[in-house]
């Protein structure tokens, strides 16, 4: 069984194609027991940055992709792994085709914070790209930033 990256905060195939050019899309899926936040405000360069946490009453949407070694190293360094800003967490997605293993990008600081308006449309206009379902998108776009 294949280990995908599951993306909630980052949807957007084609920004992902440039940072991983050698990493397919392969669908979405839910990470289920998790919620999209954000936190980590004096580390983002215009507000709060995105997350997951875990919450047992909820789900966040996610693009999985099967992310080459070669990408993978690129991959942390975007999102600063090696300075301690993001960690990787493995955990199971929930398909259409069942249950997939996956990893993804949490962040290593406390939730809080408000994102900025722009960035927030970006995960939002991400997220219905990718075909997230409306209420789904509806409520990224109706949160406070």
């Amino acid at each position: 069984m294949s280990l995908y990256a599951a993306y909630a905060t980052n949807l957007d195939a084609r920004q992902m194609s440039r940072r991983a050019p050698h990493s397919p899309l392969r669908g979405t899926g839910w990470l289920p027991g998790w919620r999209l936040t954000f936190g980590g405000e004096q580390l983002g360069w215009e507000g709060s940055l995105a997350t997951v946490v875990e919450d047992e009453k909820e789900q966040v949407f996610v693009s999985l992709y099967d992310v080459a070694p070669m990408d993978e190293e690129g991959l942390d360094r975007w999102e600063g792994v090696q300075l301690g800003i993001y960690r990787k967490v493995k955990l199971r997605a929930q398909t259409l085709d069942g249950e997939v293993a996956v990893w993804t990008y949490v962040l290593n600081d406390y939730e809080g914070g408000l994102p900025a308006a722009r960035y927030l449309g970006l995960i939002a206009d991400a997220a219905e790209s990718a075909g997230a379902p409306d209420d789904y998108v509806l409520d990224l776009r109706r949160r406070p930033c």
